[in-house]
């Protein structure tokens, strides 16, 4: 059996196919060749080059493959990949005690569904759901495409979602929480005229204006995410130029939310390692924002116990980003 413990989150293909034949339960992360090789288990993965790991900080590295080993209190109810058809129903295929974790193709459908609807699907918040949106490297967007796995199946896609439903005794209780350390700025208020991606039916002040002009005129840093108030949470929406010259958003806004672009941050890498260090549990599962490994310049840098795969976008419920979203397993 591999020995696993907090100061170890990368393996070889071949430590990660015995531990899915010992009958352990993973969430896992890599590039898409050496996914392929695993066994079936009970495991479900997403592709990402990205990890802030426990060796060595942010790593770029297409050799290993990234492991949360999940606690062995926990039980896989259910796992499969569901399409964006099928998706609104996952959450009621979920234990009454425990969690449930998502892994969305970046760019597909099941994405773009989850992102603008998913907080009006029934059941969602009946347990903590956590997750992420699959990434390759950057330099490859748009010459290959992220992928998710069915680990029970051994499955791939990209197109569908992979769903882990994992249940806990009545001994224990999973929580999940989120980091963002940005804080609104003193700028104008953008509000949106529908759910979504477009940048542009927009207003600034209430003056309707594409996001991409009000960019240009006031020299806004775009490393720095959009945010508003979503029911007492601040939330991030990070944005990124398309070829065209437009705004791409990484997460839908909403037409009654303000947003306002944020505040300079300094010391990303130091401030999270110090959220991750305030006590409780380690998380048994986290993952980080792409956006956050840029502008925090992540590589090489430690996080503390925030370990987990660099992703096109992060899970807690909803569809973040810019964020860091962790799960706690502890007992009542």
């Amino acid at each position: 059996m591999i020995a696993v413990d907090g100061n170890r989150t990368m393996f070889t293909v071949d430590e990660v196919a015995a531990m899915i034949r010992d009958g352990r339960a993973l969430l896992l992360a890599g590039c898409e060749p050496l996914l392929d090789q695993l066994p079936r288990g009970r495991w479900i993965a997403g592709t990402t080059p990205y990890f802030m790991s426990a060796e060595e900080g942010g790593i770029v590295d297409e050799t290993r493959i990234f492991a949360h080993v999940l606690p062995d209190v926990v039980d896989v109810a259910w796992q499969g990949l569901r399409d964006a058809t099928a998706l609104p129903g996952f959450a009621g295929d979920g234990a009454a005690n425990g969690f449930t974790a998502v892994i969305l193709p970046g760019g597909s459908p099941a994405a773009e569904r989850f992102a603008v609807k998913g907080q009006e699907w029934p059941g969602l918040f009946d347990r903590p759901v956590v997750g992420w949106v699959s990434a390759v490297a950057v330099e490859r967007l748009g010459v290959d495409s992220p992928k998710v796995y069915d680990g029970a199946t051994g499955t791939k896609s990209a197109t569908d979602a992979a769903i882990l439903h994992a249940s806990l005794p009545a001994t224990h209780f999973a929580a999940v929480d989120i980091v963002t350390l940005f804080e609104p700025g003193d700028g104008p208020a953008l509000t949106f005229d529908t759910a979504g991606f477009d940048t542009d039916a927009m207003r600034v002040d209430g003056v309707p204006m594409r996001l991409r002009d009000h960019v240009a005129a006031a020299g806004v840093d775009l490393r720095l995410p959009m945010i508003a108030d979503y029911n007492g949470a601040l939330v991030d929406v990070a944005l990124t130029r398309r070829p065209d010259g437009g705004l791409q958003a990484f997460a839908p806004t909403f037409p009654d939310m303000t947003y306002r672009f944020a505040k300079p941050v300094d010391d990303l890498s130091g401030r999270l390692s110090r959220i991750a260090t305030t006590g409780g549990p380690a998380p048994a599962f986290s993952c980080n924002c792409i956006c956050n490994w840029q502008y925090g310049e992540l590589e090489g840098k430690r996080t503390g116990t925030l370990t987990g795969p660099v992703t096109f976008g992060e899970i807690a419920y909803i569809l973040l980003n810019q964020t860091a979203v962790y799960l706690t397993i502890d007992a009542v």
